[in-house]
């Protein structure tokens, strides 16, 4: 459960953390830092809020009963991969245009005051936080400690202000296609295990029956209390006797959008540039 939430922390955590930081550089290096409060107001709220959403969450779940807990876990668990799915995608689709995105976002809430650069930052960043809040709640409904996603999420997300802050200082590059094509590629296995478990929630809640149908036990050699059986159970939900469901909705879900994330992008079309005209520019967002 550790790693799982560390992943879903880093690479959340990254992606807002680029976001600040592409905001941040652009003030600085327009001489514009008196709006860099507004800008840290704005992601300061959007920090709260989610915060605020994630206790919420809980709160609600703890009000419910057994069978309506179940439920709730089940829809928060759908809802989690869709917006995983939804998020690896967009940033496969649009990462490379990010920065440029964002200057022009800022640049016109500059001229509307301070206010709107406190709403351009906190709706900047609200997506991923609360994005960030609903995919682990639903990633820690399995876990037996409730301590131990959340310090998985706290160190990812650590990780990922400790790298935006290096970023920003120059003192490191990294190929960011190349990071959040893989990390996309390991949080479709842990959106797929989320899927799996809500699969299984959906079963304990009666809505869905199967729950007694397994479709294989590996008990024999798989040790899910051993330190690699606590490792895949934690990360990818796997199990030593999943329902027939359950194993179908893994393999519906984790083959297809592997697939699909993994094929070769076509690649866009590019103008010629003329001998006279600019280099192209290479953005914050697609290499730092």
């Amino acid at each position: 459960m550790f790693l799982g939430n560390y992943l879903i922390g880093l690479r959340e955590g990254l992606e807002a953390t680029l976001v600040v930081t592409i905001l941040v550089a652009f003030l600085v290096k327009s001489n514009r830092k008196k709006m860099l409060l507004p800008v840290w107001l704005g992601v300061a709220a959007a920090v709260a809020l989610s915060v605020v959403f994630g206790a919420i969450l809980q709160e609600a779940d703890n009000l419910l009963t057994f069978k309506q807990q179940e439920l709730f876990d089940a829809i928060t668990s759908i809802l989690a991969v869709v917006f995983v799915t939804w998020m690896i995608f967009w940033m496969r689709r649009f990462s490379r245009r990010l920065a440029g995105d964002l200057r022009g976002r800022l640049e016109d809430a500059i001229q509307g005051g301070g206010f709107a650069v406190v709403i351009m930052a906190f709706l900047a960043v609200v997506r991923e936080g609360l994005e960030t809040a609903l995919i682990f709640f639903a990633a820690a409904q399995n876990a037996t400690s409730s301590s131990v996603p959340l310090l998985g999420l706290i160190a990812g997300v650590a990780t990922s202000v400790a790298l935006g802050w290096l970023l920003y200082l120059g003192a490191v590059r990294i190929n960011l296609s190349v990071f959040f094509r893989w990390t996309g590629a390991a949080l479709i296995l842990v959106a797929a295990g989320i899927f799996k478990y809500g699969v299984h929630d959906l079963q304990e809640s009666g809505v869905v029956a199967g729950l007694n149908t397994i479709a294989f036990n590996i008990s024999s050699f798989y040790d899910q209390a051993s330190w690699y059986g606590t490792l895949l159970s934690g990360m990818f939900n796997l199990t030593a006797a999943p329902t027939v469901l359950e194993a179908i909705a893994w393999v519906v879900y984790a083959v297809p959008i592997m697939v699909i994330f993994l094929w070769p992008a076509r690649p866009a079309a590019t103008p010629p540039v003329t001998p006279s005209g600019p280099a192209p520019d290479r953005s914050v967002s697609e290499t730092v």
